[in-house]
């Protein structure tokens, strides 16, 4: 995730790299926690021109974000390649469109969906989900005044985000970036 704001390490308690890999049952537990965490919430710096993030410390070696979103903003239609990962809305409210339908991981740049595929979450404070490897979304504040403010986390860390762009039924790959991309 490229920063659009100075990136800072904010503890957070976790549990240490050792041990087994955080399940997606781990990684949601963590967001739910630190998006409780009124101080944490409270010390992002929130821009009115684009998304901010702070980079945390998630459990068992995880990637973990506090991201602020500016009304009206999104992610755009995206994946997070071989990661499993977890997000909660800690303020405001952002919306999820996602595919329920698994990809093909390469070798392609266009796919027509079929019908009955898009499912749509509206996500409160507290509220949020854990998703599996290759899940394909977009996340989204809606709101055309009030900020967001949401914690995610992904593990392994992010290897890749794959971009793609949607027309109807039409989804096309449209890049794709990798943590050096990012810095």
């Amino acid at each position: 995730m490229p920063p659009l704001s100075p990136a800072a390490v904010v503890p957070v308690a976790a549990a240490p790299a050792t041990g087994p890999a955080p399940s997606q049952a781990d990684l949601l537990a963590f967001v739910r926690r630190a998006a409780t965490d009124a101080v944490l919430i409270a010390s992002l710096p929130l821009d009115p021109e684009g998304r901010t993030w702070v980079r945390l410390t998630g459990p068992g070696g995880s990637e973990a974000w506090l991201i602020g979103w500016p009304p009206g903003s999104g992610t755009g239609w995206h994946d997070h390649a071989d990661s499993v990962g977890a997000f909660v809305t800690a303020s405001g409210e952002l919306r999820e469109n996602a595919l329920a339908a698994r990809l093909p991981t390469d070798g392609w740049k266009t796919l027509e969906l079929s019908d009955g595929v898009d499912r749509t979450r509206r996500l409160t404070p507290g509220q949020g989900r854990g998703f599996g490897r290759h899940h394909v979304h977009e996340v989204l504040n809606e709101s055309p005044a009030r900020h967001a403010v949401s914690v995610h986390a992904y593990y392994p860390p992010l290897p890749r985000i794959r971009r793609y762009s949607r027309t109807g039924q039409v989804l096309r790959l449209e890049q794709v970036e990798r943590p050096e991309d990012w810095s």
